[in-house]
């Protein structure tokens, strides 16, 4: 008998080098404050705390810190592209969105995809205790119809859904069809983290 492992879904996290948390930190929470548009979008659209997802798409140019933060991703999506086989004939993966979360105590972010990009991924800057995990979740979903569920102790990589808890520096990066969700926001404090998507 043989059994092979086939279409693997990976999952890139790495720790951010040249990036000052600190600094991007205090970036996220002043840019937070200022962004009326992106304050009046969460509140009208349910996202409990802020983004600015809708509001700003110039932010590697508004702030160094951010110019300095997409410089580093540059880097890790090339080699993540790598990691994949990704036959990109020459061209580079280019960031082509980038946005702040600022999810507050008891802020869910629903399930999701990223449409139109190959990579997505998600930077966290400030992660307390007791946050939310990234919950992610096997995209064959819509093809299983009628399967059994998996055992408790089934590996990581046999089941339907997986939680990683990320920490405060730390990217995490998928292909952009990998359905995820951030559960509830269980921590006091909020939880900080900066999106992206690249094409």
């Amino acid at each position: 008998m043989e059994i092979k492992t086939l279409f693997v879904t990976k999952l890139y996290r790495a720790e951010l080098g040249g990036v000052e948390n600190a600094d991007l930190l205090k970036s996220c929470r002043s840019i937070a404050s200022a962004d009326k548009a992106g304050q009046r979008w969460s509140k009208e659209h349910g996202y409990q705390g802020y983004t600015s997802y809708s509001s700003l798409n110039d932010l590697p140019k508004r702030d160094p810190n951010f110019a300095a933060l997409r410089q580093a991703l540059d880097k890790h999506a090339a080699a993540f592209a790598r990691e994949l086989h990704l036959d990109l004939s020459g061209r580079k993966l280019r960031l082509d969105s980038i946005w702040i979360n600022v999810l507050e105590p008891n802020g869910v972010h629903t399930g999701h995809i990223h449409p139109q990009s190959v990579l997505s991924g998600t930077y966290y800057v400030d992660v307390p205790s007791n946050a939310s995990a990234l919950k992610l979740e096997d995209p064959r979903h819509p093809m299983m119809m009628a399967a059994p569920g998996r055992r408790e102790d089934a590996p990581e990589s046999e089941r339907s859904f997986v939680y990683v808890a990320p920490k405060a520096g730390e990217v995490l990066m998928w292909e952009s069809f990998i359905r995820h969700e951030v559960p509830m926001n269980q921590a006091k404090k909020s939880r900080i983290s900066v999106s992206f998507n690249y094409a």
